[in-house]
């Protein structure tokens, strides 16, 4: 990564508390952030800029009445024209810059949430612990490295991969209450902890962010895909999504950052803050 350039900073008011809230309920930009200008941001910097909302109401923990009892995040990059993978993957219309932005996020999340055809396709491995945020973790309580959580009906999944046999921090299955009784014990056999979010075949997403924020997993990220995204959205259970803009064009048929049934109403977003690099615009925004 090069520098990262502030370029606005227009938090509209939010219902929940905003990271370091000020006493108008915005979030602002690090103070020193003048001085970010002629240089490339830290790690520090970059996760003071991402912090999560202070106060969580965190389980056994005080918290203001009206905390939010858990915050859950996007993470995506598109293309100008819209597409959320090149060749079926995201890699390719990402930079240096999302990438170490991508780390950061990882690295303030108690756990990740991604779909199963994500996992699969983007060859997900366990989460690591990284030095420049171990004192920032221990400080709020979080174990070294988020949890990876994988959202999977069918629990089509291999269970000797990394991720399942030898994560730092065990991964999580969410599924439904239908899931196949053997494809459960494969999952628990091979270290995976499953829980059940949902009646049926699936998982239902208010009761998914729920039962992770009732393990005490309050600062939540999903890296997608887009329907995980899109079942997420259509809930009213995303709070904020920190979408890249990339400046290129792919065109063909690739999928939007979300998929699924159109939202009888848009839902409206507030933009939160840009950042750019080479082109790239790292944006948040967080819904009102």
């Amino acid at each position: 990564m090069r520098r990262l350039f502030p370029v606005t900073d227009q938090t509209a008011p939010a219902a929940a508390p905003a990271p370091q809230a000020q006493s108008e309920g915005r979030s602002e930009a690090p103070a020193h952030v003048a001085d970010l200008v002629d240089r490339e941001w830290t790690l520090d910097e970059l996760a003071e800029a991402y912090a999560y909302p202070a106060p969580l109401a965190t389980p056994g923990t005080p918290a203001a009445s009206d905390a939010p009892h858990r915050w859950l995040r996007a993470n995506m990059v598109s293309t100008l024209d819209g597409a959320a993978q090149h060749d079926g993957r995201s890699q390719a219309i990402s930079s240096d810059a999302d990438m170490r932005i991508f780390g950061t996020l990882r690295g303030l999340a108690d756990v990740v949430i991604a779909g199963a055809e994500t996992v699969r396709l983007e060859g997900y491995r366990p989460a690591r612990a990284r030095d420049a945020f171990a004192a920032r973790r221990a400080a709020d309580g979080q174990a070294p490295a988020p949890a990876i959580a994988v959202v999977s009906a069918s629990l089509n999944l291999d269970f000797s991969l990394p991720l399942f046999t030898s994560p730092l921090v065990p991964t999580l299955v969410l599924t439904g209450a239908a899931a196949s009784p053997d494809r459960v014990r494969d999952a628990e056999k091979a270290g995976a902890r499953v829980i059940v979010a949902g009646d049926g075949p699936g998982v239902e997403p208010d009761r998914a962010v729920a039962a992770l924020a009732d393990m005490g997993l309050v600062r939540q990220l999903t890296e997608g895909g887009p329907r995980l995204l899109g079942q997420f959205a259509a809930a009213g259970v995303l709070d904020e999504l920190c979408l890249t803009v990339a400046p290129l064009l792919t065109v063909g048929s690739a999928q939007r950052i979300t998929g699924g049934p159109v939202l009888p109403d848009p839902e409206r977003f507030a933009l939160a803050a840009v950042l750019e690099e080479a082109g790239f615009l790292f944006t948040r925004y967080r819904r009102i």
